[in-house]
């Protein structure tokens, strides 16, 4: 396997283990980043770590300090950080399985795949995916990357595993503090009706390589034009402002245009079952 894994150890279940490496399901390889230069000489810029007092340091005279009060900090050496370690930093122990519906969307991160880590770890992978699948449950288990503990969901997907990373009780705000605000109101029931229309139409399968980034691709598009101009300013169209009119009317209108974001489904075709994105 080309990429290289995000993290490296051992899957258990009971009393069953085996190697395992833990590999990101996402790339951002694709993304447009810019680099930091001087406005005039266009050199690439370099951030030079500086102390207040002694100016430009090495690198290697820094160390990390947790701030317990103003100006004042506990500092800790990368040896004792390395020494605080927890059975999750080398093994994902499978202590529970809850079903799917049971964890709120809210706590979904990132998305891992978990393959087993060499051919001798093949078999036991495999007794345990082959019992997790049985099961058709979401596994939970603990496991130490980046120097974070994180909670791990794993479930089968083709041979392997998709793992996610669950965001922890206290990162995740109530939302009764932002939505709290929202005035209760009654919605007229033929503005909902036609809204409700509109979304009939527009209903239609997921396919997520219909959905493409417009942002990337108009920053590509200025840097092509800025290269055949030679780096001078090229003219950038804004896009329309929305019109403001009767809200409606606006519906009537919506509901009026041809043509949905995805082709609408066959009648009596059952619908298929829910996935998560």
């Amino acid at each position: 396997m080309a990429a290289r894994p995000t993290w490296q150890g051992h899957l258990r279940l009971s009393l069953v283990s085996c190697p395992v490496a833990l590999y990101t399901a996402t790339s951002r390889s694709g993304e447009v980043h810019f680099n930091m230069l001087h406005k005039k000489t266009h050199n690439r810029i370099r951030m030079i770590p500086t102390d207040p007092e002694l100016g430009p340091i090495e690198r290697s005279d820094i160390v990390k300090g947790f701030e317990i009060s103003k100006d004042h900090y506990v500092v800790v050496t990368q040896d004792e950080i390395d020494n605080v370690r927890l059975e999750s930093t080398r093994t994902i122990d499978i202590d529970r399985f809850v079903d799917e519906s049971e964890i709120d969307r809210l706590y979904w991160n990132d998305p891992y795949y978990l393959v087993p880590d060499g051919k001798v770890a093949v078999e036991a992978f495999s007794v345990i995916r082959e019992a997790m699948e049985k099961a058709g449950k979401i596994a939970l288990g603990r496991v130490v990357m980046h120097q974070r503990e994180r909670l791990l969901a794993m479930e089968p997907r083709d041979r392997g595993l998709l793992a996610y990373t669950l965001r922890t009780h206290d990162e995740v705000r109530d939302p009764a503090d932002v939505f709290g605000d929202i005035p209760a109101v009654r919605p007229d029931k033929g503005m909902i009706d036609i809204a409700a229309r509109i979304i009939d139409q527009k209903a239609g399968d997921f396919d997520p390589s219909d959905f493409k980034d417009h942002y990337e691709n108009a920053l590509r598009d200025l840097i092509k034009a800025k290269q055949k101009a030679h780096g001078k300013t090229v003219a950038v169209e804004a896009p329309q402002e929305a019109e403001v009119i009767d809200l409606m009317e606006a519906l009537r209108r919506s509901l009026g245009q041809k043509g949905g974001a995805g082709k609408k489904p066959a009648a009596h075709k059952k619908a298929p079952a829910k996935k998560r994105a």
